[in-house]
């Protein structure tokens, strides 16, 4: 049922005598629905390691530990590597920024939390047990500021921090639980839980630091420490304090109570806010019924095999230590059955035994004077022994589910078709233990990841990750001296155009942006991606956190992916650089159709970026105007003696232009020497007297 968590009140108006009580009511409610399954697995774990009884553990046939041995590494053989996707596998700079980030520092968190191990103690109880958990919490550490250093204003500081602190360092604990200290409500199913709990074990130094005022709360009879059951436990329990940690959702607080102590140590708000509110994931579950939560361990499915294959092992142990040579002989006094039963004892190496009554052993006294043990029925009865053993092994796989192919058993006239077909239909029944795990995996890195967006600094993701982002004052400060550079540029221009005409130098230029930090002005700033990370609505759309297969890869699958992305990118190059020459319009549209296919693959997101800025700029390319092509050889000589043509008709319609320039001047100067020679005998025409004038014509 979906509850609606209800808002904690001040800590003050809890009686932590009553809640104290009501959750020691609670815990025992759910120890006594678990105790069946308790009691069950703690008998199972002795069988296990051969606990139960060093002297018999040598005559037993350890049929659970070899099950347990052989699908240990095929349930789970290595570390999950946290996968960071957008969900839409959009362009958004920001969310692949965010999703590089987050991925780092889960990568990260996986190794510094020792992640490997917790996964592996987590399969032994789920194999075992049918149950195991674990435990995720965020530790900070602090220290005071320097006097004159401002706190810090990054977004997301957590609101407990002091303004006279700051984070020193951050990380994701991811702790493991064994079976015996995890509890939850009783209910059918986990979406019903209302509470879950984790038992803790803390020194005393450990539990007066946690819980200054607590030392009044336990009791006086020694309630909040378990001394166990046997020597062991009481050995690993001595001097621990036992602290439960209840986070209940339907009241949205988590009480911190020690076993046994009737008034709760402390009730606060749940330090962390995630969205399952738990602060574990769903267990990882083996069998289960549909009417509670109550898991059984496989062991029980063939636990009546195990004892019938334990009675044969004892007895062929014992019929194997009858397989010697005695031979009896007659000799003095005595009677004939503590002879007998002396030869039979096992520490008893003797082979010749005297009989001293030797009428009485033989048959009516008889001629023999030698006699022999007769061990041939003994081995007659270990053969039929241990045929019906391999029998009930054979029925305990058939249970269990481990065939031949998964125990490396084959036969040699076996075809390689007919192993791969084994080899597929054989994992079939631990298919889903394996997905099981893979999907608890993929629950523990996911709410890792939710911590990491809700709680790290900024300063810790970059750091953690190797990643530097500015942060947008710092782009806003670049963007302003950019914009004063290309002023000063201009202003720099007109100047010395000014000084050419005299005026005085111009100012000093200032220096350069640098390539690197020019390329950081095109990633996100730290705060749009912290931004992204803090809004869970939109984190969850564009961000989605799986785990790779926690089972062993295969290699040749693994290459296989590979060289099929390999394939895949040269092919549509080849294929899309023809179409690209005939239409370049089409360029953008093949770019896009390749980034599709890159981001299907999982060896492709390494190349995606890559792949982006070299689409752009292809893009770019075709979209741009054409050069015109250059000319040919023959092109080339054809120009020039057209050049040359060219040239020789210029200079010939040069030459008759000046030609004809100067017939015309010497044309004009021709006709100005005429009507200056007209215009001298006009002159001297009208200074002539006027009887000359009229003789002349008679002259």
């Amino acid at each position: 049922m979906d509850v609606e968590p209800t808002t904690l009140p001040a800590g003050d108006q809890y009686d932590l005598a009553k809640v104290g009580a009501h959750w020691q009511q609670e815990i025992e409610r759910a120890q006594r629905y678990f105790k069946t399954w308790v009691d069950r697995c703690a008998k199972i774990e002795k069988i296990y390691l051969q606990q139960a009884d060093q002297q018999s553990a040598k005559r037993r046939f350890p049929m659970l530990w070899a099950n347990v041995s052989v699908l240990q590494p095929a349930v789970y053989a290595r570390v999950p590597q946290p996968v960071v996707e957008r969900r839409f596998k959009d362009s958004q700079p920001v969310a692949r920024m965010g999703s590089e980030l987050v991925e780092r520092n889960l990568a990260f968190t996986a190794d510094d939390a020792d992640l490997d191990s917790v996964m592996r103690s987590v399969r032994d109880d789920f194999l075992l047990c049918a149950r195991g958990t674990v435990w995720l919490r965020y530790e900070a550490d602090f220290e005071p500021l320097d006097m004159g250093v401002e706190p810090s204003d990054a977004p997301g500081m957590p609101d407990d921090v002091s303004p006279m602190e700051q984070i020193t360092d951050e990380r994701v604990c991811i702790d493991y639980v064994h079976w015996s200290d995890f509890l939850h409500s009783p209910a059918r199913r986990w979406k019903d839980v209302t509470w879950v709990a984790r038992r803790v074990s803390m020194t005393d130094e450990e539990f007066d630091r946690r819980f200054p005022e607590g030392r009044g709360s336990l009791a006086k009879d020694g309630a909040g420490s378990n001394h166990g059951t046997n020597q062991t436990e009481r050995a690993q329990n001595e001097g621990k304090i036992y602290v439960w940690e209840i986070w209940c959702k339907t009241e949205n607080y988590t009480v911190w109570i020690a076993d046994g102590c009737p008034a709760a140590l402390e009730v606060s708000e749940p330090p962390l806010n995630l969205k399952g509110f738990w602060p574990c994931p769903r267990p990882a579950f083996g069998t289960l019924s549909t009417g509670s939560l109550i898991p059984v361990p496989d062991y029980v499915y063939y636990q009546g095999q195990c004892d019938e294959i334990d009675i044969l092992t004892k007895r062929i142990n014992k019929l194997t230590d009858q397989l010697r040579l005695k031979i009896f002989y007659p000799s003095g006094d005595g009677s004939v059955s503590p002879a007998i039963e002396k030869a039979m004892r096992p520490e008893n190496d003797t082979v010749m035994v005297p009989i001293p009554e030797w009428a009485a052993f033989t048959d009516k006294g008889g001629s023999k004077a030698i006699v022999t043990l007769p061990i041939d029925d003994v081995q007659k009865v270990i053969v039929a022994c241990i045929e019906a053993r391999k029998q009930l092994i054979e029925d305990v796989y058939q249970i269990t589910g481990i065939s031949d192919i998964v125990r490396g058993d084959t036969q040699a006239s076996e075809t390689a078709t007919a192993q791969r077909i084994k080899s597929q239909w054989g994992s079939i029944r631990i298919r889903d233990r394996q997905a099981e795990l893979a999907r608890f995996a993929r629950d523990v890195v996911a709410i890792a990841g939710e911590i990491i967006c809700d709680q790290f600094q900024p300063e810790t993701l970059m750091l953690v990750s190797g990643i530097q982002l500015m942060t947008t004052q710092q782009k806003q400060q670049i963007q302003m001296q950019m914009q004063m550079q290309q002023a000063q540029m201009v202003a720099q221009q007109a100047a010395m155009r000014a000084q050419q005409m005299g005026q005085p130098a111009p100012p000093p230029q200032l220096p350069p942006i640098p390539p690197e930090m020019a390329q950081m002005m095109q990633q996100p700033s730290i705060d749009e991606v912290v931004q992204l990370l803090r809004n869970d609505s939109v984190r969850g759309f564009r961000i989605d956190i799986e785990t790779d297969s926690t089972i062993e890869p295969d290699e040749d699958a693994e290459k296989q992916r590979r060289m099929e992305f390999v394939q895949m990118v040269g092919g549509f190059i080849q294929q899309a650089g023809a179409i690209a020459q005939q239409q370049p319009m089409l360029v953008p549209v093949m770019v896009e159709t390749l980034l599709f296919a890159a981001r299907g693959f999982r060896a492709g997101r390494q190349l995606e970026n890559t792949l982006e800025q070299v689409g752009a700029q292809l893009s770019q390319a075709a979209t741009a105007p054409k050069q015109p092509p250059e000319p040919t050889p023959e092109q080339m000589i054809d120009l020039k003696t057209a050049q040359v043509k060219a040239g020789a008709e210029e200079r010939k319609a040069q030459l008759g232009v000046a030609q004809a320039e100067i017939e015309h001047r010497t044309t004009v100067e021709q006709a100005r020497g005429d009507m200056a020679m007209q215009a001298m005998q006009q002159l001297h025409a009208s200074q002539q007297p006027p009887a000359q004038q009229q003789q002349r014509p008679y002259q």
